[in-house]
């Protein structure tokens, strides 16, 4: 149970309505877990769902990049939701289970691609020191561009945002699911 009660349909304001519905009729196609916390500020959750809408679906990134970069932000913040949700979603995109896990655990995965090494070594370097040496940043670069980069903060920031809601409003895994991170 989150630590905000939950909007059923006979509860929700014209607005949150409206909010609900948009997002559910979007890419994801359903309103869950933190996305069901900022109904309670329909503004918010319009605003928040349209940007998590490009960084999830329209960035310049690749599915198997954006995947690894929100993967990287859930076990950063060892955010249970997140990481039930999008670890499947990062393994059925390309990468490999083994370094998945190795995320998920603290450990240091091995990537046989470049691109893949580098969006990992952004994402920790900036998640852990909240800053990049010249040395990641120029790998990135070589790897994804300018706008890559530009998209890849992008990502990390809004998913940030994401595990930061899951971890403040106790926004459990789903039912059945075992807690990814418990210990």
């Amino acid at each position: 149970m989150t630590r905000i009660p939950d909007l059923s349909p006979d509860t929700m304001t014209p607005e949150q309505h409206r909010v609900h519905d948009l997002i559910a009729s979007g890419p994801r196609g359903l309103v869950q877990g933190p996305l069901r916390v900022w109904l309670h500020s329909p503004e918010l959750a319009e605003r928040a769902q349209a940007l998590g809408a490009f960084c999830r679906y329209g960035s310049s990134l690749s599915p198997r990049l954006s995947e690894l970069a929100i993967v990287v932000t859930g076990a950063h913040w060892r955010a249970g939701f997140e990481w039930h949700v999008h670890a499947p979603i990062a393994v059925k995109a390309g990468l490999d289970p083994a370094a998945v896990e190795a995320i998920r655990t603290g450990g240091e995965p091995g990537f046989a691609r470049e691109d893949e090494a580098a969006v990992h070594a952004f994402a920790t370097e900036l998640l852990r020191t909240r800053t990049i040496s010249a040395a990641t940043f120029a790998r990135a670069s070589a790897a994804l561009g300018p706008v890559g980069v530009v998209d890849l903060v992008a990502v990390l920031g809004y998913y940030g945002f994401i595990s930061m809601t899951i971890n403040a409003f106790a926004v459990p895994v789903p039912d059945g699911a075992a807690e990814p991170f418990a210990g």
